[in-house]
């Protein structure tokens, strides 16, 4: 009688581990050693998401997250270095790397690691495959070299069937557009590249002084050309030095024209900066933005964006060193001493 009153019991139990419901976890663990750590904190950073990670003197550190969102890509720094993660609910992941060799020694171990591993990996063949001599290559091996890179990047991802769904899924998205995106950077980098030495693409902007002003009005200067807007920090910093610029080759041939990109409804931010700042030379508004004409002739897709040219209409340098560079005076002068 004993002995089936043990078993009614420890059968009840059995059956009461099976219905029970898994607990959720709504935080994710993330651990780790640092080697020659920089000396700081690190961070982790997400889509509206940040947060200081304390790292001690010898590297070591762990703290509990509470993503404001799962199953996506966060950033960890130290110092100027980082890498990318995906974490989810649930995952408990300890990372070691060498500050010395940080994207070669960088490596994760627990629940979920297999997803940043994978990141890992991404990162050392996208610094490897994405050269400067595959931008050398002519249009028809760039585009066989570029549809077997793909081809590496989808072998990666299919060869670790543990990898998450969702960020199986957005890599294979995310592919297909780099694939599409480094085509078209590609074609515009090899157009702008025939642009030296030959006519430059003409524009015909607002001045804020009145009316407008084309390029073919300039014919007979050399022309230096700053693209910018009122929203863009590294533009703004370039100011005090092209005024410099300005005032040191007052009364030379040469013009400073200054194009901004800003959308319409800024038009009126970009009149007020240029007068508040006291910004000289040509002050142009570009019709359309960053969709303007002259803009996407010359490929430009990062401001500031700095253009030469001669005074025949031709292009010097589709690329022009910045007014901080001290190569731009000694360039100008050279040019203006001929």
């Amino acid at each position: 009688m004993i002995k089936r009153i043990v078993f009614i019991v420890i059968a009840i139990s059995l059956m009461a581990c099976k219905n029970e419901k898994p607990v959720n976890v709504d935080y994710v663990t993330l651990s780790g050693k640092i080697t020659n750590h920089l000396g700081n904190d690190g961070s982790l950073r997400g889509r509206k998401y940040k947060k200081e990670i304390k790292i001690a003197k010898d590297g070591t550190f762990k703290d509990t997250l509470h993503l404001k969102a799962e199953g996506t890509l966060y950033s960890f720094s130290d110092g100027n270095e980082s890498t990318t993660l995906f974490l989810k609910n649930g995952d408990d992941i300890s990372l070691t790397l060498d500050t010395k060799m940080f994207d070669e020694t960088l490596k994760y171990t627990g629940k979920g690691s297999q997803n940043c591993n994978y990141l890992a990996k991404k990162m050392l063949m996208d610094e490897e495959l994405f050269s400067d001599k595959l931008y050398s290559l002519d249009e028809t091996n760039f585009k066989k070299e570029l549809e077997a890179i793909s081809d590496k990047f989808m072998t990666l991802i299919d060869g670790d069937k543990d990898l998450n769904a969702i960020l199986v899924k957005n890599e294979k998205t995310q592919l297909k557009q780099r694939m599409k995106l480094e085509l078209e950077d590609y074609e515009t980098k090899q157009r702008v590249a025939k642009l030296k030495g030959n006519p430059s693409p003409q524009f015909n902007y607002e001045n804020h002084k009145g009316g407008k002003t084309a390029l073919s009005e300039l014919k007979g200067k050399y022309v230096y050309i700053d693209v910018w807007a009122t929203w863009c920090g590294p533009c703004i910093g370039e100011i005090p030095f092209l005024q410099k610029l300005e005032e040191e080759f007052k009364g030379k041939k040469i013009a400073f024209v200054s194009i901004s990109v800003d959308e319409k409804r800024n038009h009126d931010k970009w009149k007020k900066m240029v007068t508040d700042k006291n910004m000289g030379g040509i002050q142009l508004f570009a019709d359309n933005d960053w969709k303007s004409e002259f803009v996407k002739a010359y490929g430009i897709n990062a401001i500031p964006r700095f253009i030469l040219i001669d005074p025949n209409g031709n292009v010097v340098m589709a690329n022009a060193f910045r007014p901080s560079n001290p190569n731009t005076k000694k360039n100008l002068e050279d040019l203006l001493s001929k």
